[in-house]
């Protein structure tokens, strides 16, 4: 330090100025420093600045570059993806072309299924159009056929018949007349029909009247067809329908078969008999059936006569313009008016001689006394008395045999076309009171023959019981004193009755 001069004031003055210009250079410096360092801060604030912008212009280089690139890379990607749209779109397209060619043969393809379906669909139209068509002429081929059949029954006659009747000749010549109707029935079972049309043949022989009872059983109407023809119906679906036939040509169809059978049958049975052994049928001609009320099974007769050799020669069954039912009605048959709804006729033989045993005929009448006694005569010459006594009132009369005779000691036939009909008729030679039971009992055998009326002969009397019973069920009772009237009318047989007692009302004029 450097002295100053003038004292010590001086020094100290010149301490204090050292002192001031030490603080003021410090404090210059201070602030040279703080400048420097402000100038620095700046100067580092500014190179931070332009380091930031320098990093920041660097930054946004890089994040321009990023975004080039970023852009570079969507383009890319966009031309990528368009590139991969345009492949894609060019797959598609070839896809939709090929599936359009596919759709395109498809549709080609079905529409040739269509045609050739619809060609073979008409093909088919075609051909059952064409099946039907030959159907319903079949059909009505068919039905013609079957109404000629019908219509031409009575001239199909078989020839050859008479040489059959040796045959049924000897089974009678042998004595045995089951026999003898068997062999009719055989021959007359041999007969060819038309499928439906020849029915069964029952057939029974009566010496005594040289009468063939002859039964057949006619087809139910159901042969007769109940259209006229059948026809093509180009419907949907086709069909063929047939045309009904009316109600009215059904039933005279019927009728006209049921007269050509009947005469055909007797036909056939006048052939395969012997003219010196048969002079006349009784023809019954019936069809088997369902009662339409009850359900139960019926068997009306629809036609019914009796004819002899003589009248049916003259008819021509062969001829064309022949009319079947009038000649029935030429022959006095019993026709029923309504064959198709079964209405029945009564029989002029209702009953199946077949059943019985025809004994030999006995004449009683000349070996009897002047008076017989009834009460005291032989059974089996009674019986044979009874069967004269009918005779000559007017019916005609067959004994049977004692063994398998269902109680029935004689079957005597009304031929009276409207009232008459087969009588069963059980004779009691006795000296009792006739039981109420033997009447039920004949009543029963009445109903189960089917027979018009029952007769009980007695030589002794009746009930009361039997009285009140008889009128009731068909059956007719004749006693000992009506028995005596009646001989003594038609036979001039004064017969006498030789009772232990006199009934009771009977006269003495009544038994002797």
């Amino acid at each position: 330090m450097t002295c100053s001069k003038g004292g010590p004031m001086a020094r100290r003055k010149s301490l204090a100025s050292q002192l001031v210009q030490v603080y003021r250079d410090s404090q210059q410096a201070k602030a040279a420093a703080a400048e420097r360092a402000e100038a620095e801060r700046v100067r580092q604030a500014k190179a931070d600045e332009r380091k930031a912008a320098q990093c920041a212009k660097e930054e946004a280089r890089r994040e321009h570059e990023r975004a080039q690139a970023w852009q570079r890379a969507q383009k890319e990607k966009q031309t990528q993806r368009s590139a991969e749209a345009r492949k894609a779109e060019q797959i598609v397209r070839d896809l939709e072309k090929r599936e359009a060619a596919r759709a395109k043969e498809l549709a080609r393809k079905r529409q040739a299924e269509v045609r050739e379906k619809a060609a073979a669909e008409r093909h088919a139209r075609q051909e059952t159009a064409e099946r039907l068509r030959q159907e319903a002429a079949d059909r009505t081929a068919e039905v013609e056929a079957t109404v000629a059949c019908l219509t031409s029954i009575l001239r199909m006659r078989p020839t050859g018949l008479h040489d059959r009747r040796l045959q049924v000749e000897q089974a009678l010549g042998d004595g045995n007349l089951e026999q003898f109707a068997v062999g009719v029935e055989r021959a007359l079972g041999g007969i060819g029909y038309p499928r439906g049309l020849g029915g069964t043949r029952r057939a029974a022989f009566a010496p005594e009247s040289r009468e063939l009872v002859l039964e057949i059983e006619l087809p139910a109407h159901v042969v007769v067809p109940s259209v006229t023809q059948y026809r093509f119906k180009a419907s949907a679906p086709p069909a063929v329908v047939p045309q009904p036939r009316k109600g009215a040509e059904c039933k005279a169809l019927y009728r006209d078969l049921v007269a050509r059978l009947a005469l055909r049958a007797i036909d056939e049975a006048f052939a395969v008999t012997p003219p010196s052994l048969v002079d006349g049928i009784a023809f019954n001609g019936k069809v088997h059936a369902k009662d339409r009320a009850t359900g139960k099974a019926i068997e009306p007769c629809l036609v019914s006569l009796r004819a002899n050799r003589g009248s049916f020669a003259e008819l021509v069954l062969d001829e064309p313009e022949l009319d079947p039912v009038a000649s029935l009605h030429y022959l006095n048959a019993i026709v029923s008016q309504h064959p198709y709804d079964l209405e029945p006729v009564p029989p002029v033989v209702t009953f199946d001689l077949s059943r019985y045993k025809i004994a030999p005929e006995r004449d009683v009448v000349a070996g009897l006394d002047s008076r017989p006694d009834l009460v005291a005569m032989d059974p089996i010459d009674f019986e044979h008395l009874i069967r004269r006594l009918f005779e000559k009132i007017g019916l005609k009369s067959w004994v049977t045999q004692a063994s398998r005779d269902d109680g029935i000691d004689a079957v005597a036939v009304n031929e009276e076309p409207l009232i008459g009909g087969l009588c069963i008729i059980q004779a009691k030679r006795t000296k009792n009171v006739v039981s109420a039971e033997t009447v039920r009992s004949v009543a029963g055998i009445v109903n189960d023959t089917n027979a018009s009326k029952g007769i009980v002969v007695t030589t002794a009397w009746f009930g009361k019981a039997s009285w009140d019973f008889a009128p009731r069920n068909r059956v007719d009772l004749i006693d000992g004193r009506h028995l005596k009237a009646l001989l003594l009318e038609h036979l001039g047989i004064d017969a006498l009755i030789g009772l232990p007692k006199r009934p009771p009302g009977w006269r003495t004029r009544d038994v002797s």
